[in-house]
């Protein structure tokens, strides 16, 4: 009872207040003092709310490349984490040589189990890099070919489609469409890592919307959502709780409904790799086929093992989140610089026209991998736009000396980031234009430039996908660039940071330049056409639907449409839905019959352009 009686005194409250204030006190001058001569933001010496906060707005490329402006190259952003604007800080710090590991930031990120992505353990590490990493090296990316072709076919038949339909013409009287194109790279980067990973797309370019199948356990019964907002949540709420993943298992009952409605679509991503799994495991393909999930089932475990069920999803998780919107977002960027930088598409046009046959509307690989300007145009926007532009956090192991970085030591148990966007907009490194947009800077590198430029980051957990990456950029880039002609219809796209630099959308009015290369703009053109093998029959969606965009898509999309837009209402809102029951499904085909009728391609009914969890919205 004594005890309760003083918890309840007026004077209880000063020593609470006491006590937190020395906590904090105690961790500035003893726990992290030898940090105490590197400057920043006055919050951010004392508490990870500061950097916590900066992301839950979406702002921490923006405010760390402000701060680095204001401070200097070498600045504390949390207690124990100080980014370091240094291009030769990255070899340092993410390169092979100190054996430096990912910080907690990435607890925040696991969902089934640690994947390749982030498990912290270097031994971990290394053996689920070596199931895959031969899969995706220069040698092998080949065999990709053929799934990412027939996904560009479809992409340009529905494109096609919208064009000749549009409602608007220019001066020589050809119909543009005028429309978000943000959401159709989604669909193809959605399409093209489902048939790379799992044998089979997940049926958005053929519906021409964002609909997934979800399942909580491969035995519960299927629910649909749209896998793109979920995919966005997941990544601005886990970067967010990066900052202090202590408070993950506390978060959902906060009260900013952005951290609920977050940790909701961490589960629901989780329930579309479990779905996958479940549906590529039950229906094997007829014949041998090596995506990426047959090369992980070829895998084993520490104890020699072959991968267990949850395993496998975990890793298979990790290829559908980097293989989807890092590609749609690159595309959209790329889109957006090209065409509003004067003389850059028709540039890259004439480059185009004289690599690709006239009668060819998805070139293959050999006819664009060595161009020269569309590579400047590509390494262009992976450094202008830094889809991932924040720093990622590494920390010096106990058992390291330590490491001494412009003039500062830093010892075992420290923090270390390298800004990508700062780097990549600095001014000392890439001279007065480097705001610019200017693909022809990439003919005349110095040293530096070369050392700074870091979109896929660096050492041993860089990008394992690079190869594929670059594929997939190139073929979609010289794919559209060449079939048409966007014109902007605004004059900023506006972006929002979660774990990537994300677009919110590209209002474009799209219209066919065939005539440009002597084909009719409304003509059917011939492709080149790659071997490939069938695929699962476990969806609709399987490579004949992609092949033959004449076959029907599943009934009654429309009405999953519906019941989509329904889950993305209730999430804005913080409500508690958020997804469609397969009784829900089978209800809505009971009330509207099917029509046998292809559906209309369009972009997604809900604006992808509104953040719901943003009260800002950082510019281009």
């Amino acid at each position: 009872m004594a005890v309760v009686d003083i918890l309840f005194t007026w004077w209880s409250i000063p020593i609470a207040a006491g006590v937190f204030i020395a906590t904090y006190l105690y961790s500035y001058f003893v726990t992290y003092g030898h940090l105490r001569d590197i400057p920043a933001p006055f919050p951010a010496q004392f508490t990870n709310l500061w950097l916590l906060y900066i992301c839950r707005r979406g702002e921490r490329y923006r405010v760390v490349d402000e701060i680095h402006k204001r401070l200097g190259p070498v600045v504390r952003i949390q207690p124990n984490h100080t980014s370091i604007a240094d291009p030769d800080a990255i070899a340092t710090v993410y390169g092979h040589g100190n054996g430096f590991l990912k910080s907690d930031f990435y607890d925040a990120f696991v969902s089934i189990r640690r994947g390749l992505f982030n498990t912290r353990d270097r031994a971990e590490h290394t053996r689920k890099r070596k199931l895959i990493s031969h899969v995706f090296s220069a040698k092998s990316i080949s065999q990709f070919e053929p799934y990412i072709h027939a996904n560009l076919e479809l992409f340009v038949k529905q494109l096609d489609k919208l064009v000749a339909s549009g409602q608007t013409t220019d001066k020589n009287g050809k119909r543009k469409a005028l429309m978000d194109c943000l959401p159709w790279f989604n669909y193809l980067a959605f399409d093209v890592i489902g048939d790379l990973a799992f044998g089979v797309p997940f049926g958005m370019l053929a519906n021409g919307a964002d609909v997934a199948e979800v399942r909580a356990t491969p035995d519960s019964a299927p629910i649909y959502a749209s896998a793109i907002e979920i995919l966005n949540r997941r990544g601005e709420v886990s970067a967010t709780l990066g900052c202090w993943p202590q408070l993950k298992p506390y978060a959902q009952w906060l009260p900013d409904p952005f951290f609920s409605n977050g940790l909701n679509a961490v589960k629901n991503l989780a329930g579309i790799a479990i779905a996958r799994v479940k549906a590529r495991l039950d229906n094997p393909p007829s014949v041998e086929r090596k995506d990426l999930l047959a090369r992980l089932m070829e895998g084993r475990d520490e104890k020699g093992e072959p991968l267990g069920r949850e395993e496998l999803t975990a890793e298979a998780l990790t290829q559908l989140i980097a293989g989807s919107d890092t590609t749609s977002n690159s595309s959209c960027a790329l889109l957006y610089h090209v065409t509003r930088t004067a003389g850059v598409l028709e540039k890259l046009q004439a480059e185009l026209d004289n690599a690709i046959p006239a009668d060819v509307s998805v070139p293959t690989y050999d006819m664009v991998r060595d161009l020269n300007y569309l590579n400047n145009v590509i390494s262009e926007t992976l450094r202008y736009h830094s889809t991932s532009g924040i720093g990622l956090p590494r920390q010096i192991p106990d058992n390291s000396p330590g490491v001494t970085i412009k003039g500062h030591y830093f010892p075992p148990g420290s923090v270390l980031s390298v800004p990508t966007y700062t780097l990549h907009h600095s001014k000392e490194i890439w001279g007065p234009d480097a705001d610019d947009f200017k693909p022809d800077r990439w003919d005349s590198l110095n040293d530096l430039q070369k050392t700074a430029f870091n979109p896929f980051s660096h050492g041993p957990r860089a990008c394992v996908g690079r190869n594929v990456a670059e594929m997939e950029m190139k073929l979609i880039a010289a794919t559209w660039a060449r079939r048409y002609t966007p014109e902007l219809k605004q004059d900023v796209m506006e972006t929002r940071e979660g774990f990537l630099r994300k677009p919110l959308g590209l209002d474009i009015a799209l219209k066919m330049s065939g005539e440009r290369f002597g084909l009719p703009h409304n003509s059917n053109s011939n492709s080149v056409m790659l071997k490939m093998q069938p695929s699962p029959t476990s969806s609709p969606n399987t490579i004949n639907t992609i092949m033959d965009p004449n076959i029907p898509p599943p009934p009654n999309i429309d009405d999953l449409l519906v019941i989509v837009e329904r889950f993305m209402a209730s999430n804005d809102a913080g409500l508690p839905g958020g997804t469609a029951t397969q009784s829900e499904i089978d209800a809505a085909q009971k009330d509207s019959p099917d029509k046998g009728e292809p559906v209309k391609p369009g972009p997604w009914p809900t604006s992808q352009k509104t953040s719901s969890s943003s009260s800002t919205a950082p510019k281009g």
